[in-house]
């Protein structure tokens, strides 16, 4: 049984166009972490600090930043997407990837006004994230179709590799082009605003109902314990699918943060990776702690000292594979109840007002706890706060399993011990 479950969760996450999306999608994460630095510099928690910004002109600055850096999500992620799938093709996947990219801007809606046209940043960054995860894989799939069928123009030998590159490319991207032009043409003469409204309707409702909600997170994370604990990588199986909404609901906090108004949700990527999975899936920092300071046998002392450094900055692959937790019944129920039981105690803290939501920055997810939850809800204490409650949480109810475990295994090395003396009386 566990070789089919494997078998197909394997299979779900090497599958092409759901690698395409991750991979494309990680494109956008060195800017969308670069403009969250500056998001924290143009809002913080000093007094009178922003006013000051504002007078010296610093603010609009920092803005622009971060609009030019976070708020390019999509136009990213269309190009890391398109690329992504047509390397796996093995065709030119950067001439697919500006093909995408161009198709993107030819279906987006121009904003019009007396100094000139443009596309507004709504539709690049997050709100933009379902067209260019749509206009990627298609468009990978439309290119790659007609070079592989060799619908292509031949250069004579000679030619340098950049220009037959870009001239092979020319069919292909042209049928891509005239397929979303087709597109933009078609919604038009129906009546449909565009194609972003109408695929946040269709795609976005359902989705966000499960990635914003909290019976729809549990869901999520009792899938991630449940992957890693057949030696599955949870994260690269489940967040391909939806890790959009919550970097959409990132986004949207970092613009109402931005704008000084109230945080709309409370279930972003920061939610997830900082407050939930501290430690890594399972929220294992509360197992390497356990290990580090109570257990007594030498392999679970030995396992508590290797993993506890990774541990803090949320790495948990030793302690998975190496105590192990996959696969030890033992550590089940605590594998999986710990991330559920702190998501539930922090959605309730950050709703209820106790606790601040996070402020639409991406904070790596390897900052230690503490830290992170300090700069994810924009310099509150309380998200720190919040972070040392469950994790001493953490470390509590997985603390009488450890225990169990280490007694047993005490008992091994014990044995172990005594066999060799019994060998030489009996000699």
């Amino acid at each position: 049984m566990l070789e089919k479950i494997e078998a197909i969760a394997g299979a779900i996450g090497s599958q092409r166009h759901l690698r395409a999306l991750r991979d494309g999608i990680l494109l956008s994460m060195p800017l969308i972490i670069i403009g969250s630095f500056f998001l924290i510099l143009g809002n913080l928690p000093i007094n009178g600090y922003t006013d000051w910004l504002a007078k010296i002109e610093l603010a609009p600055v920092f803005n622009k930043i971060v609009n030019g850096s976070f708020g390019l999500m999509a136009i990213i992620a269309v190009f890391g997407i398109a690329r992504s799938l047509a390397d796996h093709y093995e065709v030119d996947g950067v001439s697919a990837g500006v093909v995408a990219l161009a198709s993107f801007v030819i279906v987006t809606p121009d904003v019009v006004a007396k100094t000139g046209s443009g596309i507004p940043y709504a539709f690049v960054g997050s709100g933009g994230l379902f067209v260019a995860i749509l206009i990627g894989l298609i468009s990978a799939e439309v290119f790659r179709f007609f070079v592989q069928k060799n619908f292509t123009i031949k250069m004579p030998e000679g030619v340098p590799v950049a220009v037959e590159k870009s001239f092979a490319a020319l069919i292909p991207g042209f049928m891509v082009i005239l397929v979303w032009s087709l597109v933009y043409l078609l919604l038009g003469l129906a009546g449909v605003d565009n194609i972003h409204t109408l695929l946040t309707g269709i795609l976005g409702k359902p989705l966000g109902a499960l990635g914003s909600s909290l019976w729809g997170t549990l869901i999520i994370i009792a899938l991630n314990s449940l992957f890693w604990f057949v030696g599955i990588h949870g994260a690269n199986t489940i967040n391909p699918v939806i890790q959009p909404i919550w970097l959409q609901n990132t986004d949207a906090n970092r613009i109402a943060f931005q704008a000084g108004h109230a945080l709309p949700h409370i279930v972003t990527n920061e939610f997830m990776m900082n407050f939930v999975w501290m430690g890594g899936g399972g929220t294992t920092i509360g197992l390497v702690i356990c290990l580090w300071l109570f257990a007594r046998s030498k392999n679970n002392k030995a396992m508590g000292s290797l993993s506890v450094a990774p541990g803090v900055f949320n790495i948990n692959e030793p302690v998975l594979f190496g105590l192990p937790v996959v696969l030890n019944f033992k550590l089940l129920i605590p594998f999986v109840l710990t991330p559920m039981i702190t998501a539930v105690i922090t959605y309730f803290s950050m709703a209820t007002g106790l606790v601040a939501k996070p402020a639409g920055i991406v904070v790596p997810w390897t900052m230690p706890p503490v830290i992170s939850g300090y700069l994810a809800t924009g310099g509150k204490i309380s998200g720190a706060v919040i972070q040392l409650i469950t994790l001493a949480l953490s470390v509590g109810i997985y603390y009488p399993f450890v225990r169990s475990m280490d007694k047993a295994e005490l008992r091994n090395e014990t044995d172990e011990q005594q066999e060799p003396t019994a060998k030489d009386s009996i000699a």
